[in-house]
């Protein structure tokens, strides 16, 4: 039997502060490795050791082999966890490791292997007994010329196009029908090479209002292999998860077993040792089928720890020594009820685009029974290499009703400044009464408007507007104590009212006009033209506005950082961007421009100038957190300029092309 002494984490953000949690724990000396980016990370502090791998990108960094483990020989690591993501599924890493003298926190090299490709997983699958769907699978080379026919024939449509290595949703696209297959497998293809090296995709049936049910494994070295209950994943968005829960509310006991029996029995097939998932669709007749393996931890895996009561990590280097399952864990019990909100930087409204920036505030309640794994802290630059989720915050309660309530007061509580979330969509899931009633798949976001499941309390947007403007005008006055009392001769302008405009930058940056007219404690005011019944302001400072708006008090938290408002209450948040009151001439980019949505990298640029191009017409398609955008023409018209080079880097903002000769109603 081994025993660990030092683990290097091959990972980041969360998952390393993860593991290191549970290492101390365990008196085992942890390592982390980081990159240029991340040297004032989290992650990096927490470790007992850190060894910089020189770069910035996940491919100068965390994805080579040879640097992490000559970071392992430097401090002397007896053991590597890889975390998810980059080299967790590495069979080559995995062997590179033990070669190396060194434990791997992980299943066997041949598993890994026999997992990596989802095609030849599939085929396994199926010959030890597990229900999988029908497929086509395509290499690099390109696609046959009777592939739509044999689409139509073996499979049918809608079809799903995803990697055969890899996962989180990249290299994955829906097709409709055979006018669409062509270049959903090419994007898909592109996609997976960029992500996963291998652009092999293969096909197969889209099940429809499907279920994402995944159910936990372990097992070690002796033989005894468990499952450890189910997980509901069906919330995502880009075919990536921001909801998780256990136990499913679609499975009972009947169906547990099954589903169990089948992981089990696919876990045997391969070989297994460690943790691992078994993904499956459900339909809803009950009906399963093989997704595939995940030969690692999973993102999700809190909510399966909090309702059993085992901490995973702990499990998985107690195997990685030698040791056999401890009984807890050979008979769990399911306890309570768990739900997971992954915290991503990113833009809802303008489809769900990474976002980055500083984080001017970050801060999650502690409330009882939640549990927050963040990978970020207050004043920690969120990047374009890495992917932008900040946190995993998880709600754990008697009932499910009860995780869900807990879960959306905690995030509606949370202030995060300084980047754009997608709090809001989350907080608006968890209130939703198809979700509290348990009616969820993965078309959940295809059916609910994600823009207005984020828009919240319709008071919130007028009432934050006014606070941040009352804040202003408490930040201009020197005297901020006079204010706090405000006496009743305070006035600002004795006859007309002050004007402020406001770009609601969580709102698509529409702006928003406040009026004000403060005499004593009462305010003349109006948002965008209609003026406000019944205001009254109890006290005002630069940081807390407490204000009474048609009978009703509100108490709204402000945080000014240059020109940009945090207006945070009960009513939920706000980013306000306030507008000049003489906008500068000559500053908007010229008529037809596209603009880059974010900062990215261009993959491809599809058209060149002086090209005519139709609306909708696919122009230039960039690649950010591992993920592509498709930037298109808004109109009919001739290219007149393109400004982007296959391979260039471009920031948010950057004007791309310019459309000439037609206009958006064209």
């Amino acid at each position: 039997m081994t025993r660990i002494t030092k683990l290097l984490i091959a990972n980041r953000g969360e998952i390393a502060s993860r593991v290191i949690r549970t290492a101390r724990t365990l008196d085992v000396a942890t390592v982390a490795v980081y990159s240029d980016p991340d040297a004032q990370a989290a992650f990096v502090h927490e470790a007992d050791e850190a060894v910089r791998l020189p770069g910035r990108t996940a491919a100068e960094t965390y994805l080579r082999a040879d640097a992490v483990l000559a970071a392992a020989r430097t401090v002397g690591a007896d053991a590597i966890h890889p975390g998810y993501g980059f080299l967790s599924e590495n069979a080559e890493f995995a062997e590179a490791v033990t070669a190396a003298g060194i434990t791997f926190v992980g299943p066997p090299p041949a598993a890994i292997r026999a997992m990596g490709s989802k095609t030849a997983a599939k085929q396994l699958m199926a010959e030890a007994g597990v229900p999988v769907l029908p497929g086509i699978t395509l290499d690099e080379a390109g696609e046959p010329a009777d592939l739509a026919s044999r689409v139509s024939t073996e499979i049918g449509y809608p079809v799903l196009v995803k990697a055969a290595f890899g996962g989180g949703g990249r290299g994955m696209r829906v097709v409709t029908g055979p006018s669409e297959l062509a270049d959903a497998v090419a994007a898909a293809q592109r996609e997976a090479a960029a992500a996963f090296g291998d652009g092999t995709v293969f096909l197969e049936r889209l099940a429809q209002r499907p279920r994402h049910v995944e159910v936990q494994i372990f097992a070690d070295s002796h033989g005894q292999v468990v499952h450890l209950f189910e997980r509901e994943c069906s919330i995502q968005r880009r075919y990536q998860k921001i909801i998780e829960e256990a136990p499913s509310p679609a499975v009972g006991e009947a169906l547990r077993h099954e589903l169990g029996s089948a992981a089990i029995a696919a876990a045997k097939a391969i070989g297994y040792v460690g943790a691992g998932t078994v993904e499956f669709i459900l339909d809803a007749s009950g009906e399963f089928f093989f997704l595939e393996v995940n030969t690692r931890l999973q993102v999700e895996h809190p909510v399966t720890e909090l309702i059993t009561g085992l901490d995973l990590v702990a499990l998985q280097i107690a195997v990685a020594e030698g040791r056999p399952l401890p009984a807890a864990a050979l008979t769990p019990r399911i306890g309570g009820h768990a739900i997971e909100a992954r915290l991503y930087a990113e833009d809802v409204p303008a489809g769900y685009l990474p976002a980055t920036g500083t984080l001017q505030a970050f801060e999650i309640p502690a409330l009882p029974g939640v549990r927050i794994d963040a990978g970020f802290r207050s004043g920690d630059e969120v990047s374009p290499f890495y992917d932008p989720m900040l946190a995993k915050v998880i709600a754990y309660a008697p009932t499910r009703d009860q995780a869900a309530r807990l879960l959306a007061r905690a995030l509606a509580e949370a202030r995060v400044h300084g980047v754009v979330t997608n709090r809001d969509l989350l907080v608006g899931i968890l209130r939703e009464p198809d979700f509290l009633d348990g009616e969820i798949d993965t078309g959940y976001l295809e059916r609910h408007d994600a823009v207005a499941l984020s828009a919240g309390d319709p008071r919130r947007d007028r009432v934050h507007v006014l606070a941040a403007a009352l804040a202003d005008q408490a930040g201009r006055r020197r005297d901020t104590a006079a204010l706090s009392t405000l006496p009743s001769g305070w006035r600002n302008v004795p006859n007309d009212r002050q004007r402020v405009s406001y770009a609601l930058a969580d709102r698509g940056h529409e702006v928003t006009e406040v009026t004000y007219r403060l005499i004593g404690t009462h305010v003349e005011a109006g948002v965008d033209g209609v003026d406000l019944e019944h205001v009254r302001v109890r006290a005002c400072t630069p940081e807390l506005i407490d204000l009474e708006v048609a009978g009703v008090r509100h108490r709204v938290r402000v945080a000014r950082r240059g020109d940009v408002r945090y207006a945070d209450s009960p009513l939920g948040a706000s980013v306000l961007i306030e507008q000049p009151r003489f906008p500068e001439v000559g500053v908007e980019a010229p008529t037809g421009s596209l603009l880059a949505p974010m900062n990215g990298t261009v993959v491809r640029v599809e058209a060149a100038v002086g090209d005519t191009v139709e609306a909708g017409a696919l122009l230039i398609v960039l690649e950010a957190m591992k993920m592509e955008h498709v930037v298109r023409a808004p109109h009919a018209g001739t290219l007149t300029h393109v400004s982007v080079v296959t391979g260039g880097s471009v920031d948010q903002g950057t004007v791309l092309a310019i459309v000439d000769g037609g206009s958006e109603d064209a």
